[in-house]
């Protein structure tokens, strides 16, 4: 990485010394609508896979954006709903050490709100599956739509800091 590693958080004032190249949820955003007493009774979280009702269905992935100068992307960890059809072939595949070959791209929505850009939540997107051990690709429909013109274009080192400005110590929860 180049040498604008480090970065002044406008959340806590605080001086970091790396640039985070990673931003996650650990639910889909709908999750996190239900109440917490309801939640147990209404779906089911992994790491990987939601389903909320046995009517809504969900995937964890990646949106890769390239960074100028970088060989490693920055990285969207985010949540892509699924039809029953996708969730079904996605479990039925889920451990077979050849389901990247076997496995259409599959279509969703986005999931996820992703604070620094307009409206990320129902985005369109293809999830290509990726070898076991791998979240998938999840590709966004070539829009204007800023996320989806930085994952077609890229992005440089000054984006990531005031990504990194703009989010300070939120990694997990976008």
């Amino acid at each position: 990485m180049n040498d604008q590693t480090g970065y002044i958080c406008v959340g806590c004032g605080q001086y970091h010394s790396e640039l985070p190249m990673n931003y996650g949820s650990s639910a889909p955003d709908y999750w996190f609508s239900i109440d917490l007493e309801e939640r147990e009774h209404r779906g089911e979280l992994s790491a990987d896979l939601c389903v909320i009702d046995d009517e809504y269905f969900f995937i964890r992935g990646c949106i890769e954006i390239p960074v100028n100068g970088e060989e490693e992307p920055f990285v969207w960890d985010v949540w892509v709903s699924l039809s029953e059809t996708s969730m079904e072939t996605t479990t039925d595949f889920w451990e077979d050490d050849r389901r990247e070959e076997k496995v259409a791209p599959m279509f969703g929505w986005l999931s996820t709100s992703i604070s620094c850009y307009p409206e990320t939540l129902d985005l369109k997107t293809m999830v290509h599956t990726r070898k076991v051990g791998m979240r998938p690709f999840i590709e966004l429909e070539p829009t204007k739509h800023p996320l989806s013109v930085e994952q077609r274009t890229g992005i440089t080192m000054t984006r990531v800091k005031e990504i990194a400005e703009q989010l300070c110590d939120q990694r997990e929860e976008i």
